[in-house]
């Protein structure tokens, strides 16, 4: 099974990969509408939303916890 490089979520079904292209190392949520894969502020931005409307956390917060998985992700390692 593959891991989104960009967010982590297992990819378990074709339709779970970005475009439905089981060859995309990315996932339908961290892809553009062209199939692309989102940028790095494009999906801190994703990822911060998600973190406040899911947890709870203000912006800041939230944003702080992004970044820390982010930086895990084999996508934006650095």
């Amino acid at each position: 099974m593959k891991m989104c490089i960009a967010c982590g979520m297992p990819m378990k079904a074709k339709e779970d990969f970005a475009m439905g292209d089981e060859s995309k190392d990315y996932c339908r949520y961290c892809a553009r509408p062209d199939g692309s894969m989102q940028s790095y502020d494009e999906k801190l931005e994703g990822m911060t939303d998600f973190i406040v409307r899911t947890q709870g956390l203000d912006k800041a917060a939230g944003e702080n916890a992004a970044r820390g998985m982010m930086e895990k992700l084999p996508a934006w390692k650095k």
